[in-house]
């Protein structure tokens, strides 16, 4: 036992020979309230999850690659809006219509109509038939498709399945007025009707995960010759309004933290017909909540530059052109909660720290007190 008491390294001392002093008093709360203020910061930071940030190379092959995209266009109607995607790869999607929304603005932003893109006519008595007369009640309508028929049984039953079919042969439907199923529909008075108003576009592309882009453009798209055209001179000759706002633009889903930094960018056209180009930088995240959750997704970033139509050189088509690539380094964030014995012994060197530091502060005051005490009275003497 006394071997034991002689390891004792933190002697006592006789309560006789304490001596408190206001300065010791003034030091202990100031110390105190910092010790408290420390180990609740410290509290919080243990009951709240932190994320930690890795970074690997992408080692992933044949995955898609899903881009959400809301984007408003003031000053052109829907009916001339198209959407096309291409990537280095070969593949193109010309004239994107599923997953996609369209819905007309009037002036002042307003929604007048809300609809899904895709195919669809309307009903109207007696149409042209494919043989040449028209379509009696006893009959199945089969329309023509004027020459750009696959097979011999081939039917377009409307103005936008004749379009489709131009379309596939790379022909541009130059005169849709001599087109029956257009005439009746009333295509060319729809797009006239619809003249200054804007449109709405929003939903959901899925496409190949590599190097690519995708655009909006007035006028459908068409292929010949290796080369890619519009047939946008039908309904104007003379300029596109191409300004737009991208109030969301996303390759992926959303995880906490994560940043679009084309979200509610707005940009107004003030020259002529031109290209507004976003060249965008997409690296793949990883994201796993405490839980075990994980989120694949995608951050990015980018830049931005607008090609004037001057001279002719602009070989593009006036619209708005998102080209993306894809990082080779991926993010992963990782949420953790602090370890116990790790709270526990930042808990300790906050306690420990203050007590030490407070109690070196307190004995150099003391001292210094009674240093100058001394003097003083030395002075008095003399």
């Amino acid at each position: 036992m006394n071997r034991l008491r002689n390891l004792d390294a933190y002697p006592k001392i006789n309560e006789d020979f304490y001596r408190r002093t206001l300065s010791g008093g003034v030091i202990t709360l100031v110390s105190s309230i910092v010790m408290l203020i420390l180990f609740f910061s410290e509290l919080q930071l243990y009951m709240h999850p932190v994320t930690e940030t890795q970074l690997r190379v992408d080692t992933s092959r044949g995955e898609k690659l899903r881009i959400n995209f809301d984007v408003t266009f003031p000053a052109l109607q829907c009916s001339i809006i198209s959407i096309d995607t291409m990537d280095i790869s070969g593949e193109r999607h010309l004239d994107v219509r599923h997953d996609i929304i369209k819905r007309r603005l009037d002036s002042h932003g307003n929604v007048i109509e809300a609809k899904q893109d895709g195919i669809g006519h309307t009903k109207i008595e007696k149409p042209l038939q494919k043989h040449g007369g028209r379509l009696e009640h006893n009959e199945t309508y089969c329309g023509s498709c004027f020459g750009a028929e696959v097979t011999d049984d081939t039917c377009c039953n409307s103005c936008e399945e004749v379009r489709e079919a131009y379309r596939k042969k790379g022909w541009a439907l130059s005169d849709p007025e001599s087109i029956d199923q257009c005439k009746r529909e009333g295509f060319v008075q729809k797009v006239k009707d619809e003249e200054g108003e804007g449109c709405n576009v929003h939903g959901f592309l899925e496409v190949n995960k590599v190097a690519g882009n995708f655009h909006f453009v007035p006028g459908q798209s068409f292929h010949q010759s290796g080369f890619q055209f519009h047939d946008l001179i039908l309904f104007h000759q003379g300029n596109y309004n191409i300004s737009h706002k991208v109030n969301r633009l996303a390759f992926g889903d959303f995880f906490p933290g994560v940043v679009n930094p084309l979200d509610g960018v707005q940009w107004n056209q003030e020259k002529q017909n031109g290209v507004y180009q976003y060249f965008i930088k997409v690296v793949p995240s990883i994201y796993t909540d405490v839980h075990g959750n994980t989120i694949q997704s995608n951050q990015f970033s980018v830049t931005e530059h607008f090609q004037n139509a001057e001279a002719g050189r602009m070989q593009s088509p006036p619209g708005v052109f998102f080209y993306y690539d894809l990082s080779p380094i991926k993010v992963i964030f990782e949420e953790q909660h602090v370890e116990f014995f790790h709270f526990l012994t930042n808990v300790c060197a906050i306690v420990g720290g203050i007590f030490t530091v407070s109690g070196i502060v307190d004995s150099f005051i003391y001292h210094g007190q009674r240093a100058i005490k001394k003097k003083m009275e030395i002075g008095k003497f003399n």
